[in-house]
Formats: structure tokens, sequence, C-alpha cells
């Protein structure tokens, strides 16, 4: 089961590529700055994958009118996501959970999909300014989309 809502969200430091390289990216860094949101996604190259990460990129405004950030995050590798994003138009942050501990600490990590072992179920959590969860869902079914009306709500 997913971490629950008021819990202390549970500190990352993960990967992402861009043009610059490799750079870190940190829960802390928002840390009584803005609230966070954390999109896990199976596997890049999907297509629901895509869909989600495209419809949320096209609003992102959406999320910075609420003052909160966006990012993405699956256990592929952080090459695999810069080509993803750049394939197809994605533009919010891809964070590399290669080694599956993000994943892991927010209890969103299938036992098998399809034959693939720790791949990361389809899971929202926002995270406020405070570091505590205020929002959290996760789906067993990989082809459910989160909740965002419930996502953007809780960010007014």
């Amino acid at each position: 089961m997913a971490i629950s809502v008021n819990s202390i969200a549970p500190e990352f430091t993960l990967k992402q590529k861009t043009a610059d390289g490799l750079n870190d990216v940190s829960l802390k860094d928002n840390a009584g700055k803005k609230q966070t949101v954390l999109l896990f996604f199976p596997l890049a190259f999907t297509s629901v994958c895509q869909k989600e990460l495209c419809s949320v990129s096209a609003g992102l405004d959406q999320y910075s009118d609420l003052d909160a950030d966006v990012w993405a995050i699956s256990v592929d590798s952080p090459f695999a996501q810069e080509a993803f994003a750049k394939s197809t138009g994605i533009t919010i942050p891809l964070l590399s959970d290669f080694n599956k501990e993000v994943a892991t600490a927010y209890d969103v990590l299938y036992a098998d999909l399809l034959g693939l072992k720790g791949v990361a179920k389809r899971s929202a959590f926002v995270v406020g300014k405070d570091g505590k969860v205020t929002y959290s869902w996760s789906s067993d079914d990989p082809k459910q989309l989160p909740p965002f009306d419930e996502i953007q709500a809780v960010l007014r």
C-alpha cells in the first residue's frame, strides 16, 4: 500500500539527464518553497505513459499557477528518459529511480508486471512545502491515469 496522507515524504535525490548532462534533483530542494507533485510511471516509450506525461507537460502552467513543481519518476535509466522526452515533447523533469529505492520507499513497486520485475506502479503524490504527503494515489492497473482534477484540488 502506497504511503499515506500526512506521512513525511521519503527524501530522495535522483538523476535527471538534460542537454547539460546528469543533474541531481532532490525533494529537499522544494522544502519550504513549493509543493511537489510526484508522478510515478511504469516505463518510458509506452503509450499510456506518453499520453499522461505529454498531457501534464501541455498543462504545466496550471501547476505553476498553483505554486507546484511536477516531477515524473520511473525505473528507466536517465538516458532512456531523455530520449523519451525528446522524442515526445515531454517538458516535465523525468527522474531516474534506476535503483528502485524511491519507488520502494513510496511503496509503489510492482513485484511483477507482464513478467517485468520491479517496475513502478502508476502513482501520484503531492508533497507539501512542509514535507508531508497531502495526496496519495496508486493503481494496480498500469492503464489507469491519475485523477488530475483531485491533484489540482489538493494543490489549491
